[in-house]
């Protein structure tokens, strides 16, 4: 079975509770990425909640990014990092991590960024938001046009984000995209669980 959810964080993680449905959620073999993004936290605590995590997503076979942080990733040995067009560069990050781990790149709807992101040497780029998201607030509107595009043009891995969810997803993965990005329909959907939430992917 091909694993093509690439599934980020909720925006605060709190407590044991977290942890539990996390490794529940991966242990349903349907997730490739964990992205872990945790904005307004300091380092020493990112570093904490890393660590617990990182026992997780080993266990479970699954490639640990962080977000914005390549020096916390490089300390907790998570897989690679992923960056936006606001953090730190590609080139810095790559320093940080060395040639072998894995940086992924935000390029809302722009070829001229994904083109950016290959030529320097990214390992996957995200393109988005798709629908209406309630992790962020969407500045930029991507279609599948775009997917399209860069699976004739770029030739690499490719992850949609933005209001995915178990009803238009399916369209995406026909467009083009190579990994459907989740979060707030996993971690906060009001009618069922997290693992309720990530097994509607079929």
């Amino acid at each position: 079975m091909k694993k093509y959810i690439y599934l980020i964080s909720p925006k605060k993680i709190r407590g044991v509770k977290f942890y539990k449905e996390l490794n529940n959620v991966l242990k349903t073999k349907k997730v490739k990425y964990f992205q872990l993004r945790l904005k307004k936290i300091s380092n020493f605590n990112l570093l904490k909640i890393s660590k617990k995590i990182k026992k997780i997503v080993k266990k479970n076979n699954v490639k640990f990014l962080i977000n914005d942080k390549p020096v916390i990733a490089k300390i907790v040995g998570a897989d690679g990092c992923h960056i936006g067009q606001k953090d730190i560069n590609y080139i810095k990050a790559r320093k940080i991590l060395g040639k072998n781990k894995i940086i992924g790149i935000t390029c809302h709807n722009s070829k001229k960024l994904a083109l950016k992101a290959k030529n320097a040497g990214a390992n996957y780029v995200a393109f988005g938001s798709f629908f209406k998201s309630s992790t962020k607030k969407a500045a930029y509107k991507a279609n599948s046009e775009i997917l399209r595009w860069a699976k004739k043009k770029i030739n690499m891995p490719v992850i949609a984000i933005g209001g995915i969810n178990s009803s238009n997803y399916k369209k995406i993965l026909l467009d083009g995209a190579d990994f459907i990005a989740c979060s707030n329909f996993i971690w906060n959907n009001k009618k069922v669980s997290p693992v309720g939430a990530i097994k509607k992917f079929k």
